[in-house]
C-alpha cells in the first residue's frame, strides 16, 4: 500500500479518539471521581483493599480520610512482595513489569509497578492520544510517510521470580504493538541496548538512512544523539539528513534551556515541538494546541489526581484537595492513584495550573528540587526561565547547570552557588553571571525581594564548568540515557561539592 494512503488511513484511526476527549474535557470533575470508585471497586479484595475495608468505601471522602497519603518507602514492603511473584497485593492478580528508577537525588533504585492496564489504557492509550492531538493540529501531516526516531533507556530487561524490571522505554519497547513498531527506528535490538556509548554509535548508523519525520526522546540526551549524527555526516543541520522532519515530541526535562540549540540544529521554520508529561509511574499531560506548551491533564488513563498546595506541604497544616479544588497559578505538589496500584502516591513534581477549563497544567519542578533556605522559593522554572534569558541576552548557550545555597556563617550573608557547563565558555564570566542574576529577579519576586540592596543575599556565584562535566559526573553514577537527568535545584550541596571537586581535578590534570 503507498504510504500517503497509510498516512491517511492512520490519521483517520487516530483522530476518532477527539470525541473521547470531548467527554473528559466536558465532565472532568464527573470523570474524575468515576474512575477513583471504578479503582477502589477493582481493589476490593487485594491486600491494600482489604487493609482499608476498600468494600465499604462509598465515595471520595471516605477515602481520602482512610487512604494516608503515601510515598514509595510507604509502599515499598508490598511492592517487593509483588515483586516475588505474589499475587493480589496493591492491584488485582500478577504485576508481571516493574519500572526501575533510582529518580534523580535517590540512588536506592525504586521499582515502580506497571500492569497491563496501564500498559494499555494508559502509556500505550498516551501514545496514540499524542500523535492523535499533533494530527488533529495539523491537517497536512506526513508523518506516517516516515518513521519516529526514538531514544529510549539504556538498560536491559531483567528476569527475577517471574516478574521483569527495566527503564519504562524498555518496557513500552518491549511490549509495544506491531503498528508502532514498524514506524518506529532503530530497531528494538538497538533500542534495547544497554551500554550507552555503544548504543548512540548503533542508533546513528540504523538511522542515518531512514526517512525520519519525527522524534520522541528526553531533550537532553536526544540533542547527544542529534548532535553526534552531525559528527559523523559532517553536515550542519538535521534537515540535510532528514528533509521530512515535522516534529519532536519531547518530555522529562524542561525543554527552555535547550530551545535555541535545537533551532541551530533544525533550522525548519515550520519544525513543531510538542510537550509531554509522563514518568515511571504514568503518562500524564500532553500539549493539545502547536503554539502553547501548556499541557492539557488526561484524565481517563486510570489515574486519579490529588493536589497538595505548595504553601502547606510537609508541614504540619499539610492540605489535600482534589481536582475540582485546584486555583490557577498556584504551585501544587502531585499525588497520584493509578491502575497499577499506586494509592494516594506522591511523585515528587510540582505543577501549576494555567487553566482550570480545561485543566492544562505547565511542571514546574521536584519537591525535594527547590530552594527555599532565605524565604526566596526558587522553583526549577524560575531557573530555566532565568537561563533562557540569559542566553538570549549574551549569545551564549548553556549545556547543563546545577544550583545550591550558600549558607550564611556568621556575619555573612547568604547566597546562590550555580556550576554551569556552555557549549563555548563566556569570554567574560562576569556579565553572564550579572545577567543571569537579573533574568532571575525578573521571574522570582521573592528572589528579588531577597536580592534588594544585598539585603539577605549576595550575587549568585558562578563556577564554568569544563567540557563534558556533567556527562562525566552522570558516567561515573553509571547514569547515561534515559530518563536520568540533572538535580537543577537543591536546599544542600552535596552536588555542587561532587561537581566542583570533579571539575577542579580535571582542571589541575
Amino acid at each position: 500500500m503507498p504510504l500517503p494512503i497509510i498516512n491517511s488511513i492512520a490519521s483517520w484511526i487516530l483522530k476518532k479518539r477527539i470525541h473521547d476527549m470531548e467527554l473528559f474535557l466536558k465532565y472532568p470533575n464527573e470523570v474524575q471521581e468515576e474512575l477513583l470508585m471504578n479503582l477502589i471497586r477493582a481493589a476490593e479484595n487485594t491486600v491494600f483493599g482489604r487493609q482499608y475495608d476498600f468494600s465499604s468505601v462509598k465515595n471520595y471522602n471516605t477515602f481520602s480520610e482512610r487512604v494516608p497519603v503515601s510515598t514509595y518507602e510507604d509502599l515499598e514492603p508490598l511492592i517487593e512482595q509483588a515483586r516475588k511473584g505474589a499475587q493480589n497485593i496493591l492491584w488485582p492478580g500478577q504485576i508481571k513489569w516493574f519500572a526501575k528508577s533510582s529518580g534523580t537525588t535517590n540512588a536506592k533504585s525504586k521499582f515502580i509497578p506497571v500492569s497491563s492496564e496501564a500498559l494499555e489504557d494508559c502509556h500505550y492509550k498516551a501514545g496514540k492520544d499524542l500523535l492523535c492531538l499533533y494530527l488533529n493540529n495539523n491537517e497536512d501531516s506526513q508523518l506516517f510517510t516516515g518513521k519516529s526516531l526514538r531514544l529510549g533507556g539504556s538498560k536491559q530487561l531483567y528476569e527475577d521470580n517471574n516478574t521483569f524490571f527495566g527503564d519504562l522505554s524498555a518496557i513500552l519497547i518491549d511490549n509495544m504493538p506491531i503498528w508502532a513498531e514498524f514506524s518506529s527506528t532503530p530497531s528494538n535490538k538497538v533500542s534495547l541496548m544497554s551500554e550507552w556509548e555503544t548504543k548512540l554509535d548503533a542508533i546513528v548508523r540504523e538511522t542515518m538512512q531512514e526517512n525520519v519525520t519525527s522524534f520522541a526522546g528526553v531533550p537532553s540526551w536526544m540533542l547527544v544523539l542529534m548532535n553526534r549524527v552531525l559528527e559523523t555526516t559532517g553536515r550542519d543541520s538535521l534537515t540535510e539528513i532528514w528533509p521530512n522532519m515535522e516534529v519532536y515530541f519531547h518530555g522529562g526535562v524542561s525543554f527552555e534551556p535547550y530551545r535555541e540549540q535545537y533551532k541551530k540544529i533544525i533550522p525548519k521554520a515550520d519544525f513543531r515541538y510538542y510537550e509531554i508529561y509522563n514518568a515511571s509511574e504514568g503518562f500524564f499531560a500532553i500539549q493539545d494546541t502547536n503554539e502553547s506548551n501548556e499541557l492539557l491533564l488526561m484524565l481517563d488513563y486510570g489515574i486519579f489526581y490529588e493536589f497538595i498546595p505548595m504553601d502547606t506541604f510537609g508541614t504540619p497544616n499539610q492540605k489535600v484537595i482534589r481536582l475540582a479544588e485546584v486555583e490557577p497559578n498556584k504551585n501544587y505538589a502531585v499525588v497520584i492513584t493509578t491502575n497499577s496500584g499506586l494509592w494516594r502516591y506522591l511523585i515528587g513534581d510540582t505543577i501549576r495550573f494555567t487553566s482550570v477549563n480545561p485543566y492544562r497544567i505547565k511542571i514546574t519542578g521536584r519537591t525535594k528540587h527547590h530552594i527555599n533556605v532565605f524565604g526566596e522559593e526558587l522553583m526549577v522554572e524560575n531557573t530555566d526561565k532565568a537561563i533562557a534569558k540569559a542566553c538570549t541576552e549574551t549569545g551564549l548557550e548553556v549545556i547543563d547547570y546545577t544550583v545550591a545555597p550558600v549558607f550564611m556563617e556568621g556575619r555573612e550573608k547568604g547566597a546562590h552557588e550555580w556550576v554551569i557547563e556552555f557549549k563555548e565558555s563566556p569570554q567574560n564570566p562576569e556579565h553572564f553571571r550579572e545577567v543571569l542574576d537579573k533574568a532571575l529577579q525578573s521571574v522570582n519576586s521573592d528572589y528579588e525581594a531577597k536580592r534588594y540592596n544585598n539585603m539577605t543575599l549576595n550575587p549568585l556565584l558562578l563556577n564554568v564548568a569544563r567540557p563534558k562535566l556533567f556527562y562525566d559526573w552522570l558516567k561515573a553514577q553509571d547514569k547515561l540515557g534515559g530518563q536520568h537527568k540533572i538535580p537543577r535545584l537543591s536546599n544542600e550541596r552535596h552536588y555542587v561539592e561532587e561537581l566542583k571537586v570533579m571539575n577542579e581535578r580535571n582542571v589541575m590534570a
